[in-house]
C-alpha cells in the first residue's frame, strides 16, 4: 500500500517537474545565472539537471503534503501492530480495532 502512495506522490510530481523544467528554461538561460554574483560553475546540461531534481523535490514535497492531509484521524492515529502484541499506549486508544 505504501508503495501505491509513493507512486501516487512521486509520478505526478515528476511529470510537474518536466513541465516546470520546460516553462522555465523556455525564459531563461543557465549561462545567464548568477549565484552571489557570480556565475555558476556548471555547464547549461548541469543546470538543467540540477533545477529538475530541484523542482521534482518541490512538488513530491507539496503531494506528499496533499497526501498526509487527506489521511483520516483514524489512518494517522491507528496503532499497526496487531492486538495480542501492542504496547500498552495502543490499547488504550484502540480497544476496537
Amino acid at each position: 500500500m505504501w508503495t501505491q502512495r509513493l507512486m501516487w506522490i512521486a509520478w505526478p510530481a515528476f511529470l510537474v517537474a518536466g513541465l516546470l523544467e520546460m516553462l522555465v528554461f523556455a525564459m531563461v538561460d543557465p549561462s545567464d545565472l548568477h549565484w552571489f554574483g557570480e556565475p555558476l560553475g556548471l555547464s547549461r546540461q548541469g543546470v538543467y539537471t540540477l533545477a529538475f531534481f530541484l523542482f521534482w523535490a518541490m512538488t513530491i514535497a507539496s503531494s506528499a503534503l496533499t497526501t498526509l492531509l487527506s489521511f483520516s484521524p483514524f489512518e494517522v492515529n491507528r496503532c499497526p501492530v496487531p492486538n495480542g502484541e501492542r504496547p500498552d499506549d495502543c490499547r488504550k486508544i484502540h480497544m476496537r480495532t
